[in-house]
């Protein structure tokens, strides 16, 4: 942990290239256990188990804040960079860019963009016509 930065915002940057893996289309919270379980049989034949908890808990995050405040289609998807993954989730709100919450007790809620910033090594946002999209790079080691 500790190697990323969550400052006030998400720096606005497009993610490092990427390619093979998983994506889903969801419009549900509750589609997030079937996620979760096809990440989990993918991980375990290949990374460690400390990569898969802090690979789960990102795309969790960010599937789930999509979900719940993006609007429109959510696109999530984990692809390879080489030595590291990148999780990127797209939302229908280009209009709203990722804000961590300042200044909120904990038990409240909304420290997950905190959280993904200090598990990546990288992470950014941009806007591609209509969509948004997040993302976090998180190494295989």
């Amino acid at each position: 942990m500790g190697r990323g930065r969550a400052g006030l915002g998400w720096p606005a940057a497009s993610p490092p290239p990427a390619w093979d893996g998983m994506s889903w289309q969801l419009s549900e919270v509750t589609e997030l256990p079937r996620v979760r379980h096809e990440v989990r049989l993918r991980l375990d034949a290949e990374g460690t188990a400390d990569l898969r908890d802090r690979l789960l808990l990102v795309l969790d995050e960010m599937a789930s804040n999509a979900l719940r405040h993006g609007g429109g289609r959510v696109q999530a998807a984990v692809r390879r960079t080489g030595d590291a993954f990148l999780v990127a989730v797209s939302d229908g709100d280009a209009a709203t860019p990722p804000t961590p919450a300042v200044d909120r007790d904990p038990s409240e809620g909304g420290l997950g963009l905190h959280l993904i910033a200090e598990l990546s090594t990288a992470h950014g946002w941009y806007v591609d016509g209509d969509a948004k999209t997040v993302w976090a790079v998180l190494p295989r080691h």
